[in-house]
């Protein structure tokens, strides 16, 4: 896997992926940025949040279960000195599906945090990690309408 972050100005980058894709990083206007991209410490975090997803969509589809949404939000604290790490991270999960058994989502969320989210073990090891999960079965959803 192979990435690269080119300066473009002020404090602006163009980040490309290995696949070949491509993103503007930027920094504050108070840090020298132009607001014109997304924060690389927030490109972590949304990256996080999209390998975990990855993972519980998977497992749940290996699973055959009947998921049609998953969103991760993600809320973190960082370090007040230099380095700024991450020290805590909380992912809150929405499942939404027909008919999802609360305990296999739970499980493919602990199997992602535990097993094989790269991401989420690589930034626990400086944070604090949580997480908070609501399941949505659209059934019932439908019905209650």
């Amino acid at each position: 896997m192979k990435a690269r972050a080119s300066w473009v100005e002020g404090m602006a980058f163009m980040g490309e992926a290995g696949s070949g894709h491509a993103i503007i990083m930027d920094g504050a206007p108070e840090y020298g940025g132009r607001n014109v991209g997304i924060r690389p410490m927030e490109m972590l975090l949304i990256g996080l949040a999209g390998c975990t997803g990855f993972d519980v969509v998977s497992i749940l589809k290996k699973g055959r279960e009947a998921v049609t949404g998953c969103e991760v939000e993600v809320e973190a604290e960082r370090a007040t000195e230099d380095p700024k790490v991450f020290t805590k991270i909380h992912l809150s999960y929405r499942v939404t599906g027909r008919g999802l058994a609360q305990a296999k989502v739970e499980r493919a969320v602990t199997l992602s945090k535990e097993k094989y989210c790269s991401a989420s073990i690589m930034l626990g090891a400086t944070a604090e990690m949580s997480y908070a999960l609501e399941v949505v079965d659209e059934l019932q959803q439908v019905a209650a309408e």
